[in-house]
């Protein structure tokens, strides 16, 4: 597991990576192209490929959910509106490598028998939205988009749609209703996208990472990735160090690899410090302390011990930090972002927000760390979507594994990691 497995990352070394010359000549999709669209989904479900957005889901199972023979048209959506705290593997993806994006997005769309495909794009990330649409016009003008693909008979519209900067817009259904040029907000399930999803139409959301990753496994076969990761967790992926770590970076290695292993390969936490926090799969997920260095990187392993995968993206955070400062960031996003349809995140959020500007400052007592507990309890589970669950989970997390430092700071009448204060914590 300390071995790294470049595949999506092979050729971010290249000048010319994000070009069809640095990339290649699209064998996946025309192996693919001749081949039956069921047998591309068996393939892609023997090889345990899941959701790499977060959730986990397993992709192949996803694509046969979409009904066939139904006379409707079926739709492909990209899920590239990366916009949480942490999270920055797919912006990376899409800007070296953006045609292991557009051939997978051949290759899936074939699969679900969909003749027009969207990739929808975070708008702020301008840079990245010419980069895709520069790689989506050198496939059209090799004729790998467009009218009768190769020769195929099969036709493929692909569209890059801007976001205007939403989080919510993350959630698959909020970004279909975007797409439709609604206001971003979640939907009632069901129904689901698979059977009325974008224009009410079976469709299927997939992220940028599970997209990219199916050309290599129509290539090399659902054995070849089924070889990588965990029983249940099969394959690589894209690993984001971030915050106090020596080289931060993009690391892509098999799914099970620990922190600690991480770690090594990326040079250790920054000089002089050691390891206080850190976040398994981004600032949606609970936070995990320095005993949890040696908890294989899967869905399995890291939901077992309290937290989830997510998107692999691991802040690290030395013993400088102030954790209650850093939740506190946190949850200022989340209330900023709530989209306001459900009453628990909507005034949930707001008062996490504003109880912990009062703890932050020292201003508050002990019982406020039962209030946001509380307020946290009667947000989970009871928001409309999973930005509300997601918002909490450092709260509970932080307080299990951190309730001293939120004592110190009415203890002491402030942050204790302020300079003025660091030395009455010093001596504490």
């Amino acid at each position: 597991m300390t071995t790294l497995t470049p595949v999506l990352t092979a050729n971010w070394d290249r000048a010319d990576s994000f070009t069809l010359q640095g990339y290649g000549e699209y064998e996946a999709a025309k192996k693919a192209l001749g081949m039956d669209p069921d047998a591309i989904i068996k393939v892609v479900k023997d090889s345990g490929l899941r959701g790499r957005g977060g959730a986990g889901f397993p992709t192949g199972m996803k694509w046969g959910f979409i009904p066939q023979g139904d006379g409707k048209a079926h739709y492909l959506v990209v899920n590239a509106d990366e916009s949480e705290p942490g999270t920055c593997k797919d912006i990376p993806l899409m800007m070296a490598n953006p045609h292991s994006l557009v051939e997978g997005v051949i290759i899936t769309a074939y699969a679900i028998r969909a003749n027009q495909a969207f990739i929808y794009v975070r708008g702020e990330v301008l840079h990245v939205v010419r980069r895709v649409q520069a790689a989506v016009a050198e496939a059209y003008e090799k004729g790998y988009l467009g009218t009768d693909i190769l020769g195929s008979g099969y036709d493929l519209e692909l569209v890059v749609h801007t976001g205007a900067g939403a989080y919510i817009c993350g959630e698959e259904t909020a970004l279909l209703d975007s797409l439709e040029g609604y206001r971003g907000q979640p939907r009632l399930k069901p129904p689901f996208p698979a059977v009325a999803g974008l224009y009410a139409c079976p469709t299927v959301i997939n992220n940028v990472e599970s997209v990219a990753s199916v050309p290599s496994i129509i290539g090399n076969g659902a054995d070849w990735f089924a070889s990588m990761g965990t029983e249940k967790s099969k394959g690589f992926g894209i690993f984001s160090l971030s915050g106090h770590v020596t080289r931060p970076g993009q690391y892509e290695a098999p799914l099970g690899i620990t922190l600690r292993e991480l770690l090594d390969m990326a040079g250790g936490v920054r000089a002089g410090h050691r390891l206080k926090f850190w976040t398994p799969g981004g600032s949606s997920t609970p936070i995990f302390t320095d005993e949890h260095l040696d908890v294989p990187l899967d869905f399995e392993s890291v939901g077992a011990k309290g937290s989830m995968l997510g998107t692999r993206a691991l802040q690290i955070f030395d013993e400088t930090t102030c954790v209650l400062r850093a939740v506190l960031r946190w949850t200022e996003f989340y209330a900023h972002e709530s989209c306001g349809k459900c009453t628990p995140c909507r005034e949930g959020t707001y008062w996490l927000k504003q109880v912990l500007r009062r703890l932050e400052k020292g201003q508050g007592d002990e019982a406020d760390i039962t209030t946001i507990t509380d307020i946290a309890d009667n947000i989970l589970g009871r928001s409309f979507c999973a930005l509300g669950d997601g918002a909490v989970s450092p709260i509970h997390s932080s307080v299990k594994y951190f309730r001293e430092e939120y004592l110190k700071h009415f203890e002491i009448g402030g942050c204790p990691f302020d300079h003025a204060a660091s030395t009455v914590w010093g001596k504490a």
